[in-house]
This record gives C-alpha cells, structure tokens and sequence, in this order.
C-alpha cells in the first residue's frame, strides 16, 4: 500500500508523510502545518517557572490516517538553549507522537525543527515557535501600559498647556467672536479644540460657560459639532508613525522651553515636548502589548468587540474612564499597530467613543444650573443619535474607509484607516445635525425646559473649575464674579446713607446680608484665583489674577467699613434725637454721591481693564478729595457760628464724611493697581527693547 505523507524533514525520501501538531493530547481534530498554531496544553504561551511543554506531532497518510512507526526527529534552532527529551520519536498506532521540551532557562521565542528519517518517509520539515515569558509577565505588561499611557495623558497635557500658552487670549477672542451663525460656531469649537487637544475638555468647557452665563444654551450646539472635529485632527497626527523619532522631539522641546528666553518660543519649546512625550508613551503602550499578539484570550476579547453593541459599549465606558477621546483613538492606534485590532472592531469602539465624552460633561453638569445641564443632554443626545444611525452602516463604512487606505491585512485596521474612520464619522455626524441645530434646541428645551432660577445668597455665578484648563477663560469668569462683589458692595454703599436722614433702620438686615456675601465671593473667588496661579499660566494670566485679587481685597474692606462702622453709627444715629443742619445734610449728600461715582467708575475699569479709565478715575478722586476738605472746612465755619444742629451733630458727621472719603480711597486703590503694574510692564518691555538695540 501506497501512502503519501507529509512531515517535518530536512531531505527528500522514499514515502511523503504529512505532520501535524495539536493543542491537546486528547483531541483528535488536525490541523494542516500550514495553518499551525503551537499551543501547550491549551495554551500558547509558556512561563519560565513551567518545566516543560508537551507537544504532539501527528503522522498521516494522504487519506488522513494515522501512520505507526514513522521516526520524527526534533531540533532545537532558536536562539535559547533547551532539553529536548527523545531526541526523537516514533509515532504510535493513531500516528500520534507526544514529545516533552524542558528546562526553558530564558523568556523569549524559542524554534524548533521536526522531521523524519530521510531513508523511509518523505516530507516539508515543520517548524514550532515557543513564547516563553516570565511568570510575572502579566504585571510587566500592566506596568507598561499603565506608564505609557501615563506618558501619552502627561504629553497631551504639556501640548495642551503649550498651545494655551502660545495662543494667549484667543481663546478669548474667538469666543467674543462667537455669533448665532451655526457655521461660525462649528469652526469656533473646531479652533477651541485645536487649542486644548480634548473634545471632553470642549464640552465640559461649554458647560461651565453656559453656567457662567458667557454665553447661551443655543450657540453650544455648534461649537459641540465643531469640538468633536477638532479632536480627529490630534488623532490624524498620533496616526503619522512617528514613534521611532519621539526622543528627538523630546530633545528639541526640551532645549526649546528651557533655553529660550522668549516666553512664545519657550511655550512652542512645551507643544513639541508633550508632542515627543506623547509619542514616547505610545512606543512604551506598544512594547508592552507585544505579548497579547499570541495570548489567546485577549485574541477572543477583540474578536468579540467586531460585535457593535459590544465594541461601542466597550468604547463608552473606557472612554468615560479615560476623560479624553483623542487618548482613547491613541491606543486604537497602538492596538493596530500590533495587528490586534481588526477595523469592524475599531469603527465600534471609535463610535463608542464618541459617546463616551458626552458621559465627561453630563458629570460635569451636575452641579450646574439648568441650562448648563441643556448643555451636557444636548451633546448625549447628538451623539447617541449618530451612534444609532451609524449601526446600520458599519459594513459599507468599512468597506469605504478600506477603499480610502487598502493597506490593511486580513481585515486588521491599521492607524491611518483608525484616523480616516474617525475624522469622517464626526464631518458627517456634523452634516448631518448642522441643519437641524435649532431643532435639537427646541427638542431639549421640551424635554428639560429651564423654567426660573432663585438666585441663592451664598453661591458663585460665574467661576467653575472646569474652566481653569482654559486660563484666559477662567480669568474672564473671575472678572464677572469680581464685578458682582463690586456691585453687592455698591449696593451696600448707597443703602447706608440712608437711616442718617430717615432715622430708620430697615436697611440693617439687608446690609449684614450683603456683608456675607461679599465675604462668601471673597473667599471662593480668591480660591479660585490662587488654584489659577499655581497651574502653568502665563505670566499675563498671573498679572490679571493678582488686579484681580486687589480689587477683592479693596472692595472687601469697604464692604467692612460699610458693615460695622458705618452702620453702628447709623444704629447710634437713629437711637439719639440729633440731626444735621440743612448745610451740613446737604454736603453728606453731595459727598455720598461722589463716594457712589467712584465705586460705579471702579466697576466701569474692572469690568475693561481700561489703562485710560484707570487714569480718570485716579484723577477724579483727587477732585473729591479737595472737595472733602472744602466741606471739613464749611462744617468748622458753622462750628464757629456755634449753629446748634452743627453743634449736637459734628462728631458723626466728621466721621461720617471721613469714612466715605475712605470708601473712596478704597474704590480708587483699583485703578492704582492697574497704573501700577502696566507701568511696570511698560518698563520692563523698554528695558527688553534697549537689550536688544546693545546686542545689535
């Protein structure tokens, strides 16, 4: 009888043999040596505290039967040294050949060649490839790519700073550009998100916005299609394999930043740090997924995220865990280059994704007011729309984004088919709502209508810690909470004048009201400034922060002499049977007036951060201030007539009008401050511009 065998063999023989190898001692399925995978015992890698690995060879005849008596030889050709105990084997009744490898002294890949006697048998030699790793293989790997990505956030976060940094106020800019053309705020949150590398960091940006009332529920809607944009374009430069060069960015960024002494230089010097931070990361998440290549049960996981209700709710929850989309899209990208990832599986888990940054600023919101809320329910509702719609066309999407990049392998995405898959799915998730922006407003309005807001006594309007990733925001926010501390002691200010002519205390309880406050904004706002300073600001940042907190600390102690002295008098005032002469009424009230202008010109200054208007105001206390000392003097002309109202009232009144002559003094400290630090600002770009005429 004839057989026809295939085996492993290194010389031509008499009788073809062919050899198979199965994971299992016990399984009776073949497998063809073309389509070998080496397991032992059901496993395919090894762990170097395992003493051995039990292979099995089959020898069959060309009708798939078992062939007895067949010598198969073994040879160790890996680069490890290993026992290869027989050195060969016959094969048994079934064809079957059972073979221990022992003693694996090193982690690494190990080769091994099995063939036959070339006298008898005839065959193609089959070669097994062994991964054999450390017991504490798994730990490594979590370490590598918990460090990795540790790296790739950190990279991001420089970048992000940098940008700021390098862009300044524009962020500012843009948005007091911001109209209620639809396609004026795409581009706005495209440009937004540019700047801060994060669509989550966009939204929850909106959110605190909105709830800072800079701007309105409806001109987010577009600005939240333009954010999920500007995100792809950070993940279509992740995609560029640029891992080999990362440390030469980090070279450069680093000589950048700490050598140049141009602040916008140094700033650029940041961007390509984090830029070769960012992608050092990525190397290190690479290195450390090499083992999932042959670990089968992560190999089962992945085939199972092909399943879209699966790979999106996989997309969603790491997404949301991770607070950073464009992050999330980078390990695809690490996954693929790995040969990993198949592309069905990508576009599933990029959808979810999407969804996933939505769940960022619905907790964000939680605290906010309603229409901030609107905000975060409007951007979960455009995306699990888009999610729903996108479900019945994942085939023909992934045969067009095959069709754009066919450099993918047996259906395994690659990084550039991950970036294209992204950057199309949020342009025309941004088509498809673009037209219907008012249409998702009214949509949430009905179901979570705003209705009216009860302003609480103690509680911020304006300043949100969200908005700190966006300092010069952040800045402007604690602008308008300071004007409103300005305008609760403005109001103190003009109440307190009058129980000194009604001789009635009314106002008492409203005033110790606006007291605590006053102290309430005190505290949160200057919280809030300091946390803005101790994060990487610019210098200009710093500078605004520190007008800033003066013009708390001014208008805190006026709110003080308000609070306690003035209305203690005003208590001892009503409670005594005296009263102002009509000169002397007249001139508090002249003088309460002038104290009013300049708390109102204060406000006006802090609200612009005006140079000139600083000025003016400065000049118009010097006016009051003479005008003081007129009425000090017209009072001790009625003292010498010996008018009795004069008389009886002189004491309060000369500390009546020398405490509003210290409310004005307070006020005007303001624009001081601002003289103050732009001069100095001015001199120190002087003494840049002769630095630079000597080295020239």
């Amino acid at each position: 009888m004839r057989f026809i065998l295939y085996i492993v063999l290194l010389f031509i023989n008499v009788i073809p043999v062919r050899l198979f190898a199965t994971s299992d001692p016990e399984s009776h399925d073949t497998i063809p040596f073309r389509q070998i995978t080496l397991t032992t015992k059901s496993k395919s890698d090894i762990r170097i505290s395992e003493t051995y690995a039990l292979l099995q060879v089959e020898a069959l005849n060309e009708h798939k039967k078992g062939i007895e008596g067949v010598p198969i030889f073994l040879k160790n050709i890996g680069p490890g040294k290993i026992d290869i105990s027989p050195g060969y084997i016959l094969s048994d009744s079934a064809g079957k050949a059972n073979i221990n490898i022992s003693n694996f002294k090193k982690k690494g890949k190990y080769k091994i060649l099995c063939y036959t006697d070339n006298t008898k048998f005839q065959s193609e030699p089959l070669y097994f490839e062994l991964n054999v790793r450390a017991t504490n293989w798994i730990f490594i790997m979590f370490i590598g790519l918990l460090g990795g990505l540790s790296l790739f956030l950190f990279g991001m976060s420089l970048m992000n700073n940098g940008i700021q940094g390098s862009a300044g106020n524009n962020i500012r800019k843009i948005l007091k550009k911001l109209t209620n053309n639809r396609f004026v705020a795409v581009g706005i949150g495209v440009l937004i998100t540019t700047i801060v590398q994060s669509s989550s960091a966009t939204n929850v940006m909106l959110v605190s916005f909105v709830d800072s009332q800079l701007m309105r529920f409806k001109q987010t809607i577009g600005i939240i299609l333009g954010a999920a944009i500007g995100t792809t374009i950070t993940v279509q430069i992740i995609a560029f394999k640029l891992t080999d060069y990362a440390l030469v960015f980090v070279s450069i960024g680093l000589g950048l930043h700490f050598i140049s002494k141009n602040y916008k230089l140094s700033e650029l010097g940041k961007v390509v740090l984090g830029f070769g931070i960012l992608f050092f990361g990525m190397h290190t998440m690479s290195e450390a997924m090499v083992p999932l290549r042959t670990y089968q049960p992560i190999l089962d996981i992945i085939i199972k995220l092909e399943r879209p209700f699966i790979g999106i709710l996989v997309g969603t929850l790491l997404t949301a865990l991770i607070q950073s989309s464009g992050a999330f899209i980078g390990i695809l990208i690490i996954l693929s280059m790995q040969g990993l990832l198949s592309l069905n599986a990508a576009i599933s888990l990029i959808i979810g994704a999407n969804i996933g940054t939505a769940i960022t600023a619905l907790l964000a919101s939680i605290n906010a007011i309603r229409e901030a809320k609107q905000v975060a329910f409007a951007h979960t509702f455009i995306k699990i729309i888009g999610a729903t719609l996108a479900l019945l066309f994942i085939p023909s999407f992934t045969q067009f984004i095959q069709f754009l990049d066919p450099d993918g392998a047996n259906d395994i995405a690659t990084p550039r088919q991950i970036a294209n898959a992204h950057t199309i799915y949020n342009i025309v998730l941004c088509l498809v709502f673009i037209p219907f922006t008012n249409s998702v407003a009214w949509i949430i309005n009905k179901i979570y209508p705003v209705g009216e807001k009860k302003e609480e006594t103690n509680t911020v309007k304006f300043i949100d810690y969200n908005l700190l990733v966006a300092p010069s925001i952040a800045i402007e926010a604690a602008q308008k909470e300071v004007i409103r501390l300005m305008k609760e002691v403005a109001k103190m200010t003009g109440q307190i004048i009058e129980p000194f002519f009604n001789k009635k205390t009314k106002i008492s309880d409203s005033i110790i009201l606006s007291e605590v406050k006053v102290k309430f904004l005190r505290d949160n706002i200057n919280e809030f400034l300091v946390r803005l300073s101790r994060s990487d600001v610019s210098d200009d940042s710093i500078e605004e922060a520190f007008i800033l907190m003066n013009a708390v600390r001014e208008f805190e102690h006026i709110s003080d002499i308000v609070a306690n002295k003035l209305l203690q008098k005003a208590e001892f005032w009503c409670n005594e049977d005296f009263k102002f002469s009509d000169s002397g009424k007249e001139e508090l009230m002249k003088y309460h007036q002038n104290t009013k202008n300049i708390i109102r010109k204060a406000i006006k200054v802090y609200q612009t951060l005006d140079l000139k208007k600083a000025i003016k105001l400065k000049d118009k206390y010097y006016i009051y201030r003479e005008e003081y000392f007129e009425f000090e003097r017209q009072h001790y002309d009625r003292l010498k007539q010996n008018v009795e109202e004069t008389v009886t009232s002189s004491k309060t009144h000369l500390e009546l009008i020398t405490l509003l002559r210290v409310i004005s003094s307070h006020a005007t400290n303001t624009a001081r401050i601002i003289i103050y630090r732009t001069s100095k600002t001015q001199d120190k770009e002087k003494e840049k511009k002769k630095k630079k005429k000597k080295n020239k």
